[in-house]
């Protein structure tokens, strides 16, 4: 199969991405599928593919505010937010002890922890430069919670059900626990059509925390890096005012909140081709175990605390 020409690869590359926008392809499926195509194949474009995925996730996520009113966005942003701040709190302390104890770097453990307590890659991005974060530390900060993502995207869904969650718990859990918006909307659509909605909303709410804790660190270690605010939240509550205050055109919502359904799964599938053999093998062992430790700490401590009514549905 490596023999394939670099034009066959890229023809099977479009046909396998085409195939994504098909109704009966699911999320965990075409993550699966990007993942085995990179790893047998080779992307044929990686640079390329993070720029599509990078949009078309941002345009999926505005896509989704058409399924929800703007009431409900609201309701659930506001009751989610005091876990959110509990949570990032949390995440960030034990980040900080568990990169004490695998022996990580400071800008490193302080990234991967970032990624984990609040939006993954885009945390990290908007990190780096505050933390004087080297490129290959950067690097395999991004690819240790770009290869836990994919994890949580198809663990999660098996284990929500294992446990008996419903759509609203497993919704509010996905959110807390899983670290980049694009795994999280997609294990919540892989559970449901309610989880979805509940899921990227909470999700969102909590990235607004990005800008925040860059300031915040900025402050602390005095660089003068801009937090960059973003604007797809902004789309996605837009989408949901339009969808409440245009009601007699519930259908043509109903259609875009379709359209982006089945336009994540295409994201996932060019998402999962990011993970290239190049990108596993510049995950340490120690930062490596860091994040693992991390994310199935918070994972586990979420999943307890909902399951428990501590932290109640929304």
């Amino acid at each position: 199969m490596r023999g394939l020409s670099g034009r066959g690869r890229a023809v099977l590359f479009l046909l396998l991405a085409a195939a994504c926008l098909l109704p009966w392809v699911g999320p965990a499926a075409a993550l699966a599928g990007g993942i085995l195509f990179s790893l047998v194949l080779g992307n044929p474009g990686p640079g390329r593919t993070a720029l599509w995925s990078k949009a078309l996730l941002q345009a999926s996520v505005v896509g989704l505010g058409f399924g929800l009113g703007l009431e409900t966005v609201l309701r659930v942003g506001a009751r989610s937010a005091v876990y959110t701040v509990v949570g990032i709190a949390f995440t960030l302390a034990a980040g900080a002890l568990l990169g004490r104890l695998a022996g990580t770097s400071g800008p490193l453990s302080t990234l991967i922890s970032f990624g984990t307590a609040i939006c993954g890659g885009s945390a990290i991005a908007a990190m780096a430069p505050v933390v004087k974060a080297k490129s290959d530390e950067i690097a395999v900060s991004l690819a240790t919670v770009f290869t836990l993502n994919a994890t949580a995207l198809l663990l999660f869904p098996a284990v929500g059900h294992l446990v008996g969650l419903d759509q609203a718990r497993f919704g509010l859990w996905a959110a807390l626990a899983i670290h980049d918006t694009s795994s999280v909307v997609g294990a919540a659509s892989a559970f449901g059509p309610q989880a979805l909605a509940l899921a990227t909303t909470v999700k969102l709410t909590r990235a607004l925390w990005i800008m925040p804790c860059v300031l915040g660190a900025a402050l602390l270690s005095r660089s003068d890096q801009k937090a960059k605010f973003p604007l797809f939240v902004l789309g996605f509550v837009a989408a949901a005012g339009v969808r409440t205050l245009l009601p007699s055109l519930l259908p043509l919502w109903d259609a875009l909140y379709a359209v982006a359904r089945q336009s994540l799964v295409l994201t996932l599938f060019l998402i999962g081709t990011g993970l290239t053999r190049d990108v596993l093998r510049r995950v340490g062992v120690r930062p490596f175990a860091q994040g693992a430790a991390l994310w199935l700490l918070v994972s586990a401590a979420t999943l307890a605390a909902i399951v428990s009514g501590l932290i109640p549905a929304l």
